[in-house]
């Protein structure tokens, strides 16, 4: 593809943070696209942004799960300073937590192509292609989301979208704790297991390693041209 055809898309990379500052900054990004594509369309820059970050231990809930797939009571999270979210994206519950990458793209799908579906499917691809890099042989499984090894999940997704804007994302298992998804029903199956790409290489590969394979699948199939940019302070960012 053409250099004058990629998508501007400023890369945004906060470290760790937990979960509420990371909404934060992806509200912040979400709202800004969806009022400059609305109110000021002959100004509108279509640019797009990407966040990558690890979150510090969180569950987090979409929007049609079942609060019985917590395993333990918010209480019991609170007094092991676990956070815990109700939030906006689709898909029920999920882990979030250092070793673990996740990725947020802010798209305009009208830049892009405007199918939901298709958009689940390519963050799927890139992860894959990621963990082929490693020799991790992955796939999909009919009817669910995300990446998977045979029975086990490595990558959960779950995404919000208004006007063909798009918001959360993806997380992708690297050398996270496997511990505290026996405090969930993952996703509400029950009958299937989660897995990270350090338990099946035997080593962990490094989220830096990871971070930049994945970087690389996600611009080409997407067409992008990533610019990096400082992370916005907080102060300025309004409470999600």
């Amino acid at each position: 593809m053409p250099e004058t055809a990629l998508r501007l898309t400023y890369l945004v990379q906060p470290g760790l943070m937990p979960y509420g500052d990371g909404l934060r900054l992806q509200e912040h990004f979400f709202s800004g696209l969806l009022v400059e594509k609305k109110d000021h369309p002959s100004r509108y820059t279509q640019a797009n942004y990407l966040i990558l970050l690890e979150h510090t231990p969180v569950f987090t809930l979409g929007k049609s799960g079942l609060p019985q797939n917590l395993l333990v009571s918010q209480g019991q999270l609170l007094a092991q300073g676990i956070d815990f979210y109700a939030t906006s994206r689709g898909g029920d519950i999920t882990y979030h937590g250092p070793g673990q990458l996740v990725v947020y793209p802010i798209f305009d799908l009208d830049q892009h192509f405007t199918d939901i579906d298709r958009y689940l499917r390519t963050l799927e691809e890139a992860v894959i292609c990621t963990l082929a890099d490693f020799g991790i042989n992955a796939g999909r499984s009919a009817g669910q989301t995300g990446v998977w090894i045979g029975n086990k999940k490595i990558c959960a997704m779950g995404i919000k979208a208004s006007r063909w804007v798009v918001m959360h994302g993806i997380a992708l298992n690297i050398n996270t704790d496997l511990a505290y998804y026996s405090y969930i029903i993952p996703c509400n199956i029950p009958d299937k297991e989660v897995t990270s790409m350090e338990a099946l290489l035997g080593y962990n590969p490094g989220i830096e390693n990871v971070s930049q394979k994945l970087l690389l699948h996600i611009s080409a199939l997407f067409g992008l041209n990533l610019k990096q940019i400082p992370v916005p302070s907080l102060a300025k960012v309004p409470q999600a």
